[in-house]
This record gives structure tokens, C-alpha cells and sequence, in this order.
């Protein structure tokens, strides 16, 4: 990753696209979950008109994977009621093998690792080439609300994605503002469930462990 990088503030650039918006641009919201896309839908329906797209194959259990596009979908339809907002829903191939495919070899990795930066490339992937098919305006990712996620990274992932398929990145650094601390309120809040593990089988591996070594 270049080094320049890590020196960009995400939130500034941000705050300087919002505050030249003449209309309401129409974002594809990548969600990795309910809690972390409270406060990311809470501040940008200010400004654009948001689909939540839910493309999250490295949640590899499949009843896990159902409560948490449960716990989104009544988080939009209760944030929409009251912000009085519309904001759509759509989700992505449920395609574990995917995760799968890209983790070969990297098991072990711990996370924060090489794995976890092909996963977020996968599931950008995915959302850019879906937000340039339905013609929007941007696409952006809850993902960097998490303290534990790398922005630098995942905005140099999110703008290579959207120059391979033409569709324009929205900076981010979620976190910023106090933003992961309002989700937190906001979960609070919704009474969302909070997961306690990213959702792929290694990171629950690795939550388990450390788990066990608390006890």
C-alpha cells in the first residue's frame, strides 16, 4: 500500500464532495452489518439517495449469515420510519465458495492479514461492479467504521475497483467524528444483535482462542 496513503483524510474528503452536491446522488452502501451501517445511513442519507447493498460471502455460516440480513433489513425499514427517508435494499450472491477460493493458503493468516485485504477486494469487487450495472452515481463501504479496519486500505481498494469498472468510489473514514461511537448508540438504540467476530470460519477460530485464553 503506498505510504501516502495512511497521510489522506478520508472524512475531509468526504465533507468537501457532500458540501458541492447541487442534487441527491444516488450511493451503493456496501454493508458488512447492521450495527456498522447505523451511523454510515444516519449521515449520508443527508446528502444521497442510498441502496444497501449486502454482498458478505466470508460470513460462512449460513444461519449466522441469515440473522445478520435479518438485523439489516428491520434496520432500514426502523431508520427509514424515522428519519423519513427511503433507503433500498439489495443483496449480493450469498457464494461462500468465493471466500473460500480467495482464503486458500491463508488460513492461518491472522486477521487484519493478507486474507482479510483479498476479502475486502472480493466483496468491493462485487459492489462496484453492481453499482456501475444499476448506474449509480457512487459506492462506498461501511467498512471503515470498524476501529479494527484499515481505511487507507480500504479506500485504496474501493478507488481501484471503481476505475476497473467505472464507477465512481466515495472516500471514507466512518470512524471519524465520532461515527463509531453513534453506532454503537444506534445499535443500542435498534436493540441489534452485535456479532463478535468478523464472520468468516477463521476469525471465529481466532475470537474462540482468545476467548479460551481469557477463561
Amino acid at each position: 500500500m503506498d505510504k501516502a496513503l495512511n497521510k489522506r483524510n478520508y472524512q475531509k474528503e468526504l465533507d468537501n464532495i457532500t458540501a458541492k452536491l447541487e442534487k441527491r446522488p444516488r450511493l451503493l452502501l456496501h454493508s458488512c452489518c447492521a450495527p456498522c451501517s447505523s451511523y454510515c445511513m444516519e449521515y449520508l442519507c443527508q446528502f444521497f439517495d442510498i441502496t444497501i447493498y449486502y454482498y458478505n460471502p466470508n460470513i460462512t455460516d449460513p444461519n449466522e449469515y441469515s440473522h445478520r440480513v435479518s438485523e439489516q433489513q428491520r434496520l432500514i425499514s426502523e431508520l427509514s420510519q424515522d428519519a423519513m427517508t427511503h433507503i433500498e435494499f439489495a443483496e449480493g450472491p450469498y457464494d461462500v465458495e468465493s471466500f473460500i477460493d480467495i482464503s486458500r493458503g491463508l488460513e492461518e493468516c491472522p486477521e487484519g492479514g493478507e486474507r482479510c485485504e483479498r476479502c475486502f477486494e472480493l466483496r468491493l469487487s462485487m459492489a462496484a461492479r453492481y453499482a456501475a450495472e444499476k448506474k449509480y452515481d457512487y459506492f462506498t463501504t461501511t467498512l471503515t467504521i470498524s476501529p479494527l479496519k484499515n481505511a487507507a486500505l480500504l479506500n485504496e481498494i474501493g478507488e481501484k475497483q471503481g476505475k476497473k469498472y467505472g464507477i465512481s468510489f466515495l472516500p471514507s473514514d466512518f470512524k471519524k467524528k465520532n461515527g463509531y461511537k453513534r453506532s454503537v448508540e444506534l445499535s443500542e438504540k435498534y436493540g441489534l444483535y452485535r456479532q463478535n467476530y468478523c464472520g468468516c470460519v477463521y476469525s471465529k477460530m481466532e475470537m474462540e482462542k482468545r476467548n479460551e485464553k481469557n477463561d
